[in-house]
């Protein structure tokens, strides 16, 4: 459902691979992959999509330490809030996110001035792991550390339910990388993430 969110996947990214993916992405949608490898673009177009997109992936896990301490009047982000979710998020581009990303977990934002300021969430689940996710401020209100103490809030939420943050980021993406690992996040591994698209999306 594109509305939740485009992720997709499937074992190994093969052109009957490709092929079953395009016959559950409608024509105008998009589909997010985790690859090992950056895409193979013929076997893409063969079922039809195009690639919009491909960048390098850092994957950040947090490790057992001492929270940062940080205290901050944080809202629990609902329905009512997601068309001022969707536009911080088109605007400062997080990551995927759609009208009802926020179903996924938990999702906490700061409004200053009567206006969303920073907001931060959970995504992708597995056995044991949650993803903190759609980290980000508005531009109006960068340099007050509300995405650190959005983070420091939901990393402490997800450890009490005996699971481990991880987190995705912009292999490029070095200020945030810094400020994840002085929160204690350290890398993983990376991965290519590519977008594809079917024509007209």
């Amino acid at each position: 459902m594109p509305e939740v969110g485009p992720l997709a996947g499937f074992e190994q990214p093969t052109r009957e691979a490709y092929a079953s993916l395009g016959k559950l992405v409608p024509v105008g949608n998009r589909a997010g992959l985790f690859l090992e490898a950056p895409a193979n673009r013929d076997d893409v177009e063969a079922a039809g999509f195009k690639i919009v997109e491909q960048d390098s992936l850092l994957q950040m896990i947090y490790a057992d330490c001492e929270l940062p301490a940080r205290e901050i009047d944080f809202v629990p982000m609902a329905a009512d809030d997601s068309p001022e979710m969707l536009e911080l998020a088109t605007m400062m581009k997080p990551g995927p996110f759609g009208t009802r990303t926020h179903e996924l977990g938990t999702y906490i934002g700061v409004r200053r001035e009567g206006q969303l300021a920073a907001m931060a969430g959970e995504r992708m689940r597995v056995p044991g792991y949650t993803e903190v996710s759609a980290v980000c401020t508005h531009p109006n209100h960068i340099g007050h550390g509300y995405a650190t103490a959005l983070m420091v809030e939901l990393i402490g939420q997800i450890r009490r339910r005996d699971e481990i943050p991880i987190l995705h980021v912009r292999s490029s993406n070095t200020h945030a990388i810094g400020l994840y690992r002085r929160i204690g996040f350290s890398d993983r591994r990376h991965f290519h993430f590519t977008v594809i698209g079917k024509s007209g999306a």
